[in-house]
């Protein structure tokens, strides 16, 4: 039996849109290579919940951009726009889409635009690397929010007044941001249970055939916790040390009396699960961090030097390019042109 919205409607005696209200409005704004995965989980949540079988339209949205132009992806796919910065209703929530030319997407007339419109009191919000828009425009300051994993780092080193969670998705009062990706599609389940209870979003997360939504503090990268050789025990406390100390880095005996075994028993453990002593791992660590910082912000070689925990520029060019290939300034000068951009 193929049941669509209209034969499944009788099991829905009570209607979930409180009387004389209407749907709950969006306005995405899409910056030029911004996340094609992280949009289309969230407008796919609020499609979706119109479609459940009460038919009530729940949700409406209209998409905008800079110039009105469909805008790129970082993919490519272009997707149309309704609109190029058109005022908006105090009552319409914003959402930032964005990816890793957040900086170039960035201009002066988008910023001016977000700090206007922001100002009538809505609910605003961002995807991925969306919250560096929203803090280049001055709307984070003191708010708890949050970013995908690879742009962590440089949103840390870059916004010292904003505080900068490691998780799926942040609230923050009228604020809300998401690592991106599916983590989008975790936020708007929870905004529309906010909105309308949780039946209609597990209605929601059942047609999407996404079985365990995932709350705010679900750690955002599965590579560790998918090894429970690297999750648990005493390795996996070792790491963590490791991830919090990088700018002021533990020699291996520190790490090892700080979880309790002996130096010799960490490096037996490095050996047997990572195949690698503990400072060529530590080492590791804080060159990808040295990496990310190169690419994604306009601090100068010599403050990623300090902030990666190396102790002079000649051993941290060294380690750069017997690892990567090429110099930390060559790193640099390659992306200089996107932080170069930025208003």
């Amino acid at each position: 039996m193929n049941l669509t919205p209209d034969k499944c409607a009788i099991f829905w005696t009570s209607p979930l849109l409180p009387d004389g209200s209407t749907p709950k409005a969006y306005v995405f704004l899409l910056i030029p290579g911004y996340s094609l995965l992280g949009f289309s989980c969230a407008l796919e949540a609020l499609s979706l919940a119109n479609l459940h079988p009460s038919g009530q339209t729940f949700y409406s949205w209209r998409i905008v951009g800079e110039t009105g132009a469909p805008v790129p992806a970082y993919n490519g796919v272009t997707c149309a726009v309704d609109d190029a910065l058109p005022p908006l209703d105090r009552h319409e929530t914003l959402v930032v889409c964005a990816g890793d030319d957040a900086a170039i997407g960035s201009t002066r007339a988008v910023l001016n635009w977000l700090r206007r419109e922001t100002r009538k009191g809505m609910d605003f919000g961002a995807l991925s690397s969306g919250t560096y828009t929203l803090a280049l425009a001055g709307l984070l300051g003191g708010k708890r929010v949050t970013t995908h994993w690879q742009y962590y780092d440089a949103l840390v080193e870059l916004l010292p007044d904003v505080i900068i969670e490691n998780s799926l998705f942040s609230i923050d009062g009228r604020v809300f941001t998401t690592a991106g990706g599916a983590a989008s599609m975790d936020m708007m389940l929870a905004r529309i249970k906010g909105d309308y209870g949780v039946d209609l979003a597990t209605w929601v997360a059942d047609q999407m055939v996404y079985t365990d939504p995932r709350g705010a503090t679900h750690g955002q990268r599965l590579s560790r916790r998918a090894r429970p050789d690297l999750a648990h025990g005493k390795l996996g406390m070792a790491l963590q040390i490791m991830e919090n100390n990088l700018e002021d880095p533990l020699r291996p005996e520190e790490i090892a009396a700080l979880v309790s075994i002996s130096t010799r028993q960490l490096e037996r453990l490095f050996a047997k699960h990572l195949n690698m002593p503990p400072k060529r791992y530590y080492l590791k660590l804080r060159l990808e961090k040295a990496r990310g910082l190169l690419r994604q912000t306009s601090l100068s070689v010599t403050d990623i030097c300090v902030a990666c925990g190396f102790r002079s520029l000649s051993h941290f060019s060294k380690s750069y390019r017997a690892t990567f290939g090429l110099s930390p300034g060559q790193e640099k000068r390659g992306t200089a042109a996107i932080w170069s951009a930025s208003p």
